[in-house]
């Protein structure tokens, strides 16, 4: 196991030195783990009995207690993940926001979806019944932290404010590589559920080997679903634990995604180098570390030109229109990058892993290398290295310690790519693929070989959206959000944005886990057939007292039921 991921004490490490970071965090043992779910368990009846507003005020004093963190909080941080303190303090407020977001949610209360059909006693032949149907919490969740986000992804994020808001308990199973900053965030939530009255179950964190511990709260009887955002194999690691339990339960994971980004003929040739330095600050910005990182680039050439004229391998054909405006938007994405400089990836085992990736796509068939293959040179003999689920992938070691690379860029044709299964996979970090395609028809192959992805991104004009329509809908089809002539990375926090897509991005295209849509993954709907009004929630009773909007008799309304 690497340094920061010892079975007894987790500890955290610098990635810009390679020091070990105190203090250490206990790891828990099976005994921890079945106090702590019986503690959430035990505290489910009452939290979710809670009132909108009460969840509201929990939210917002979460909100306030990481405020008051302050300064300590972005030291702490910034000393496990290299992010730097402007990054850290932008994420702080995305975090808090969001968290004031659910509760805004909540308070208004009509997220519930409640629908009244009242009833007929006269109907013939058969009477109708009265029939209440609303979402209803489902019980104590397990968060697994992103190494990636270890603030808006993680103790405090986006999956446990949803899942507080629905009214769960959770616990959340801290990130290996920023346990100080999960120890500092736990105890802010944790002051906050003081602070409400609420019980103690409410809300816990708990450090250790994601093999041990999470698996333990996973393959645990009294959980009721996960929320995880990380790798491929993370994910579908948990998703089969889940899956092989007795009772299953879902698990909401936002794994590996390439995010594939289509410029489009008459775009590259009239502003090709503009949508070039831009790519290269979306591909660059955090080390490429975003799961909306612009992995993959498919460049549809303009008539004219012979693809084989974009660098090495093939060289020798036609610079013509085609060739010339794709080889000069490769030209400038190449020097951006690599103005960019060098970066500090989150860990020594990320750095690791960007390493062997970049050095297997630089020594694959029909691939040319533009910037970035001195990363082939910074890693030793090759390891195998657990990430925080426990799942295993081959790495690099680093001879120094640090987690220190640079970006790169490959290009290669779109007969090569579709044959190279290799050239689909994720690279996480700065890193992207440009593939040279003659039409829609050769993006659409690319497509069919990389699965579902979180987003897809079209660069065009006028001229160019007229011509591809169709591919627009063949696109939507793989993704979970379609971006023209923008750029991947920044996920807007609001009601509208889906952060998710088919498998292999998520675990479930039809939840996001950004957005007030996130809370629908931890609630189920709940029917009442003939209650008696005093047993009814208040959402569902007649005379409306949260004055939601509801479905009454097939019309929206927030009039009392008369």
């Amino acid at each position: 196991m690497s340094t920061n991921q010892r079975t007894d004490t987790i500890y955290g490490v610098n990635p810009k030195t390679g020091e070990r970071l105190d203090p250490g965090f206990p790891a828990a043992d099976a005994a921890r783990v079945d106090a702590l779910v019986a503690d959430a368990v035990a505290s489910f009846a009452r939290y979710r009995a809670t009132s909108g507003p009460d969840r509201a005020a929990f939210l917002r004093a979460i909100a306030s207690q990481i405020e008051a963190l302050g300064d300590e909080l972005i030291t702490v941080c910034d000393a496990e993940t290299a992010l730097g303190p402007v990054r850290i303090a932008s994420e702080r407020g995305r975090t808090v926001n969001q968290l004031r977001m659910f509760a805004d949610l909540v308070e208004e209360g009509s997220w519930v979806d409640a629908r009244i059909d009242t009833a007929m006693p006269d109907r013939s032949p058969l009477p109708k019944p009265d029939i209440r149907r609303m979402l209803a919490p489902i019980g104590p969740v397990v968060v697994f932290g992103a190494s990636n986000f270890p603030l808006a992804f993680s103790v405090a994020g986006g999956d446990t404010a949803s899942a507080l808001a629905a009214g769960n308990p959770v616990i959340v199973k801290a990130h290996g590589s920023h346990p100080g900053t999960s120890a500092l965030v736990g105890k802010a939530v944790s002051a906050a559920a003081q602070q409400c009255g609420l019980p103690t179950g409410v809300f816990a964190v708990v450090h250790g080997p994601g093999s041990v511990v999470g698996s333990a709260l996973v393959k645990h009887p009294g959980i009721r679903a996960v929320g995880f955002t990380g790798s491929r194999g993370g994910g579908r690691a948990l998703m089969d634990l889940a899956a092989a339990r007795e009772t299953p339960i879902p698990v909401y994971a936002e794994m590996g995604s390439i995010n594939p980004l289509i410029v489009l003929p008459h775009a590259i040739a009239h502003r090709g180098t503009a949508i070039a330095e831009g790519l290269a600050g979306s591909v660059c910005l955090g080390v490429g570390q975003f799961c909306t990182n612009p992995g993959l680039i498919l460049v549809v050439e303009p008539a004219g030109g012979d693809a084989g004229a974009v660098g090495g391998a093939n060289a020798g054909g036609d610079a013509g229109a085609g060739a010339g405006a794709t080889a000069a938007f490769v030209s400038r994405l190449a020097a951006t990058m690599e103005a960019q400089g060098p970066g500090v990836m989150l860990n020594r085992s990320i750095a690791s892993t960007y390493c062997g990736m970049v050095a297997r796509f630089a020594s694959a068939h029909g691939v040319v290398t533009h910037t970035g293959a001195g990363s082939q040179e910074a890693g030793g003999g090759a390891s195998s290295q657990p990430d925080d689920t426990g799942t295993t992938q081959a790495a690099e070691a680093g001879p120094d310690g640090h987690a220190t690379v640079p970006p790169a860029l490959f290009s290669v044709s779109a007969d090569v790519f579709v044959q190279s299964p290799l050239l689909a996979e994720e690279v996480f970090g700065p890193a992207t693929l440009v593939v040279r395609c003659a039409d829609a028809t050769d993006v659409t192959r690319c497509l069919s070989v990389i699965g579902g992805n979180l987003t897809a991104t079209l660069h065009g004009d006028d001229e160019d959206f007229a011509g591809y329509a169709d591919l627009v809908r063949v696109v939507e089809q793989t993704v979970g959000r379609v971006i023209f002539n923008g750029f991947p990375t920044g996920v807007e926090v609001c009601p509208s944005m889906t952060h998710g897509g088919p498998y292999p991005a998520s675990a479930s295209e039809f939840h996001t886990s950004v957005g007030t849509g996130a809370i629908l993954r931890f609630a189920r709907p709940v029917s009442y057939q003939n209650c008696p009004q005093s047993l009814l929630p208040a959402e569902l009773q007649n005379a409306n007292p949260r004055g939601i909007m509801r479905i009454v008799n097939g019309a929206y309304t927030r009039d009392p039921v008369v």
